[in-house]
């Protein structure tokens, strides 16, 4: 796994914290798949969710303001829908803590 991937596991998983996926939310992660230039077999392994552990301790090597500019990015996923769930702040800030920022 390479750390394009561990990111777009991580967005995929605050996308999915509430349960359910919206048309916008699936635009979103396919624009980040896209902008981070995903072959179909990342793709695959992040639409599956395969390698959430590794993805975070992956992404835990970042500079840290890699890793802040990176929880921004969690947030505007989790409110892609216009709507920030609960779930979905919890999952941000599991990862957060996952990567060493408080």
């Amino acid at each position: 796994m390479n750390l394009r991937v561990a990111q777009c596991l991580l967005v995929a998983k605050v996308i999915v914290a509430d349960g359910m996926i919206t048309p916008e939310e699936r635009t979103f992660l396919n624009a980040t798949l896209a902008r981070l230039g995903l072959s179909q077999e990342e793709r695959a392994q992040v639409i599956e969710l395969e390698g959430m552990e590794e993805a975070e301790r992956m992404a835990a090597t970042m500079e840290e303001a890699d890793k802040r500019e990176f929880v921004e990015l969690l947030l505007t996923a989790a409110s892609a829908d216009g709507k920030l769930s609960s779930h979905e702040v919890l999952t941000v800030q599991q990862i957060s803590r996952a990567l060493g920022l408080d």
